[in-house]
């Protein structure tokens, strides 16, 4: 198969994916708890992170749309589709993950912080093992200062891939909860040191996912 003919291919499968994804999201029900968390940040131009599991990536991307969030995306070749997808919806991308191109996410990260931007990451991506929070994103937050915003996604219904994370992709008219944390800062000094707060970033991550189930 020659190179134009797979970019025409890549290019149909995106538009026609971001278009059903449209017109899904469009019955969706949302309902968005403790939203504010991340908006007075925004207001005060303070960098921050959000930081979810890689299974609840697709709701939040349409939640998010058009607001030119950095998303960190796998850089591996099936992560083509879902970073262009998320192009399209709004958002800019950084490429990597902590088993492929993590120096150059964890790079990008800082660089997209340090500038004032907002950045999303999935710590169990792009391949897991499922809902186990990589250090990467902690590491960054520690080096800026940053905040990490945690959030938990819940849908009355949904399919779930056959996938390591389950991805959920929220049935039509299906309600849809979103929670976010409060703001959070890894109080560690050191790279070392922020590696050894993964357990209370997987407990933030949990009780975001049970607030919202709760919702």
């Amino acid at each position: 198969m020659t190179e134009p003919k797979r970019d025409w291919k890549l290019s149909l499968t995106i538009r026609l994916g971001t278009a059903l994804l449209g017109a899904l999201a469009a019955t969706w029900r949302f309902r968005i708890t403790n939203a504010e968390v991340f908006k007075e940040l925004r207001a005060k131009g303070q960098p921050f992170i959000f930081a979810f599991w890689h299974g609840q990536l697709l709701p939040l991307l349409w939640v998010h749309r058009g607001e030119k969030v950095r998303v960190v995306i796998s850089a591996h070749r099936d992560g083509e589709i879902v970073a262009r997808v998320a192009e399209r919806l709004g958002h800019a991308t950084i490429r990597g993950s902590s088993s492929r191109g993590a120096a150059r996410a964890l790079l990008g990260i800082v660089r997209e912080l340090e500038s004032g931007a907002e950045v999303a990451v999935t710590p169990d991506g792009p391949r897991g093992p499922a809902r186990k929070f990589a250090s990467g994103a902690l590491v960054a937050a520690q080096r800026v200062g940053a905040p990490i915003i945690g959030i938990g996604v819940s849908a009355s219904r949904a399919w779930r891939l056959r996938s390591w994370d389950q991805f959920m992709i929220p049935k039509p008219f299906a309600r849809v909860n979103v929670v976010y944390t409060p703001a959070t800062l890894v109080t560690a000094t050191s790279a070392r040191g922020a590696e050894e707060e993964v357990p209370r970033f997987e407990t933030l991550l949990s009780d975001a996912i049970a607030a919202a189930e709760r919702a």
